[in-house]
């Protein structure tokens, strides 16, 4: 009788033991994921903080043109006001919040094929340093991007595999969703002169 209590005892001792090595290892991978989600931001931010100092630049060239200036002010207000919780990272928020990146993306990109037109704006110091400051950031958010799929990934395997799905169920540990390519990126663009 007390060796088959004594087993059972240990039995459930490793049970417990076992589940909360499994639910700590979901929580840390979970919070690691969150954190490179949080340098994501950061980093989109970054770029965000540098377009008001391009912006005022290029209007101190004469004649440039004012809606394309334009569009990067509304694009960067528009990406600037989407904000994602890092604990309730679903799809579809992930998706607006990409969407509305892209959006800046594009209106910075046509800024300087636009800027390309001006060789006053090309030679200013100043121009040039955001230039490259805004190259160096597009490089971090792509470092960024992807540091933080590869910490959803670690995530999302502990979450699925058994018998740690079992815990993930009992204590709300989800799935997240991954940075994905846009729409049409598989296509190279066109370059027209």
């Amino acid at each position: 009788m007390k060796k088959g209590l004594l087993i059972t005892l240990g039995v459930i001792l490793m049970l417990v033991f076992m589940g909360g090595c499994g639910y700590n290892g979901m929580n840390t991978s979970q919070k690691e994921a969150q954190q490179k989600w949080a340098d994501v931001q950061s980093s989109y931010q970054r770029r965000a903080d540098l377009i008001p100092n391009l912006v005022a630049t290029v209007k101190g060239v004469a004649n440039f043109e004012t809606t394309t200036l334009t569009q990067v002010i509304q694009a960067r207000a528009n990406a600037t006001s989407i904000k994602v919780d890092p604990k309730d990272l679903t799809p579809e928020k992930l998706q607006q919040f990409q969407q509305s990146q892209g959006q800046l993306s594009q209106a910075l990109g046509r800024l300087m094929v636009v800027s390309e037109q001006y060789p006053e704006l090309k030679a200013n110091e100043s121009f040039r340093d955001l230039q490259s400051q805004l190259e160096g950031t597009e490089n971090r958010i792509k470092v960024s991007r992807d540091d933080f799929n590869e910490a959803v990934k670690v995530y999302n395997v502990k979450v699925t595999n058994f018998p740690n799905n079992i815990l993930a169920g009992m204590f709300h540990f989800k799935e997240m969703a991954m940075f994905q390519a846009e729409q049409g990126a598989e296509k190279a663009p066109k370059v027209q002169f």
